[in-house]
């Protein structure tokens, strides 16, 4: 897949904005931005109502997944056309896709803090019961994942491990288990029970010895490699959304893949 050059702004598909989305749980306002797959927009039409819902990837810097003009330095996930794609090829079903924007607060919310566990209670309390009433989508915990990467990756795991009954499916790209003297795979290491989920973890060359020791912290509860963990280690891959990108295709096929 090429790389797409900084400052192209298409987006494929169609996308809905809720703008200033409020959160009482962190007292602050956030742009969300709604990727809708191809038959969403043709159900209804011709006079049917489509029964058909969809299951549902809620992705952290959503500004930088799928609009350049928004992105960090100029490059996006190109989540848009990677998903468009595989879907075409039957790899993955139709998804629907939210892309929750960060704030000034980015690094406490997608931490282990007294904040980050309020954003997960944002996710769970007030954002994810606003999409499943306004949007056509399979509300159950196998059919709703949530992806991240650095500590977008960190707040996606910690999601998924603090929640399974909601989210059973995590994609952590460069994830920052670093973070905090690695307290999230030391909370690992520490729980008795394995919890029913499914982990992606990767990394390149950023994060390679606490990639390493959570993968080993995983398998050591009993998460088992092409089962309900996939590991991922991009040789010579730097810390940036344009080699995220080129690998996105693997947690998506991981996630969803039929």
């Amino acid at each position: 897949m090429k790389k797409k050059t900084p400052g192209k702004i298409k987006i494929i598909g169609k996308v809905e904005y809720h703008k200033k989305f409020y959160s009482k749980y962190l007292d602050n306002k956030r742009d969300l931005i709604v990727w809708l797959p191809p038959s969403y927009l043709s159900a209804g039409k011709a006079g049917k109502k489509s029964m058909k819902r969809y299951p549902v990837l809620y992705m952290h810097d959503g500004q930088n997944i799928m609009n350049p003009r928004t992105s960090f330095a100029g490059v996006d996930w190109r989540v848009d056309e990677t998903v468009t794609d595989l879907i075409k090829r039957k790899k993955i079903p139709e998804i629907i896709i939210v892309g929750i924007y960060s704030t000034k607060d980015r690094l406490d919310e997608y931490s282990d803090s007294s904040k980050g566990k309020d954003y997960m209670k944002f996710i769970i309390k007030e954002l994810k019961p606003f999409i499943d009433s306004n949007y056509k989508t399979l509300r159950d915990k196998n059919n709703n994942a949530v992806m991240g990467s650095s500590l977008g990756g960190l707040i996606s795991f910690l999601l998924v491990w603090n929640y399974p009954r909601i989210f059973a499916k995590a994609a952590s790209l460069s994830g920052s288990f670093y973070f905090d003297s690695e307290k999230v795979i030391k909370m690992v290491r520490k729980e008795q029970k394995k919890k029913k989920m499914k982990i992606y973890l990767d990394h390149g060359e950023d994060g390679l010895k606490e990639g390493q020791k959570m993968f080993c912290a995983l398998t050591a509860k009993g998460y088992r490699l092409g089962k309900d963990l996939d590991y991922f280690y991009d040789i010579g891959a730097g810390h940036n959304e344009a080699d995220w990108a080129e690998r996105l295709e693997r947690p998506l096929k991981f996630l969803f893949g039929k």
